[in-house]
């Protein structure tokens, strides 16, 4: 088996503003937004689960945007403030891509429903990105909706001859999504029909099932944080090591706003 280690590259903080240059509606519950500006210039995104703070406007109808000083963050904390974390689903020279799930329940969905070209977001990030080293003989995606930006990245970034098990878990047919993946990759989409997110072992039980193949595999699961740790406990009973051949990142919780999902959880 190759060694594989977690490396970790920070990048310095930057405050940026940008404008809204395209929006699509890319399934029935998915929104996929084009920001673009000047300061988008300098911005990295190196690894697939990168992330970026986007700074919303408020309930009240204001928008406080992040102040940057010395490499820190002043004003996390001060009225009004609303920021999520979002994958960047894409970064190129004139454009940031982002996908959000569109629901009605949080300004971050009700915004980017709503967002047209012109309208304003701050970003705060990439702070820095996190890397699993050394080459894999397969690879094995376990997500829900929130963390399938991230997968498709993922899959779209693997050479053309990579081995790929994704299992996709959303809503119904009308949310899966066209992805550019390897030729040999495997891609189910798993639908819960009228089971609430979060709620279903639909990701648990697909990777039981599924008989790994010989090699050296890595494993990235993502989505709802609490049907992530049988998932976890899975993953350590196939002889998988955290931060060396597999993920886990809870993204979110059910009943928990803005989970900050670099906390450690329990298996």
């Amino acid at each position: 088996m190759t060694d594989h280690e977690r490396r970790i590259e920070m990048y310095p903080l930057r405050r940026r503003v940008l404008e809204v240059a395209h929006a699509e509606r890319i399934t029935p519950r998915m929104v996929r937004l084009h920001l673009a500006g000047p300061d988008l210039e300098g911005m990295r995104s190196d690894h697939f689960a990168d992330h970026v703070k986007l700074w919303f406007p408020n309930e009240e109808g204001g928008h406080v945007l992040p102040v940057v000083e010395d490499d820190r963050c002043l004003n996390f904390r001060d009225p009004g403030v609303v920021y999520r974390d979002y994958t960047v689903r894409a970064l190129h020279e004139d454009r940031l891509v982002i996908d959000f799930v569109a629901h009605d329940h949080g300004p971050a969905g009700r915004w980017a429903q709503a967002a047209r070209p012109g309208d304003r977001i701050g970003v705060l990030g990439p702070r820095g990105t996190a890397w699993i080293t050394g080459d894999f003989d397969y690879h094995v995606l376990l997500v829900d909706e929130t963390a399938l930006p991230a997968a498709a990245r993922y899959i779209e970034e693997l050479p053309s001859d990579a081995r790929v098990f994704a299992f996709l878990e959303v809503a119904d047919a009308a949310e899966e999504q066209k992805l550019d993946a390897p030729a040999g990759a495997r891609i189910t989409w798993l639908h819960r029909g009228d089971a609430q997110p979060g709620s279903t072992d639909l990701l648990l039980e697909a990777f039981r099932a599924l008989e790994l193949p010989q090699g050296d595999g890595f494993v990235y699961a993502a989505g709802e944080a609490d049907t992530l740790k049988p998932i976890r406990r899975l993953l350590k009973e196939r002889g998988f090591v955290r931060n060396a051949t597999c993920e886990v990142d809870g993204y979110w919780r059910r009943g928990t706003t803005n989970l900050d999902h670099h906390q450690e959880e329990d298996d």
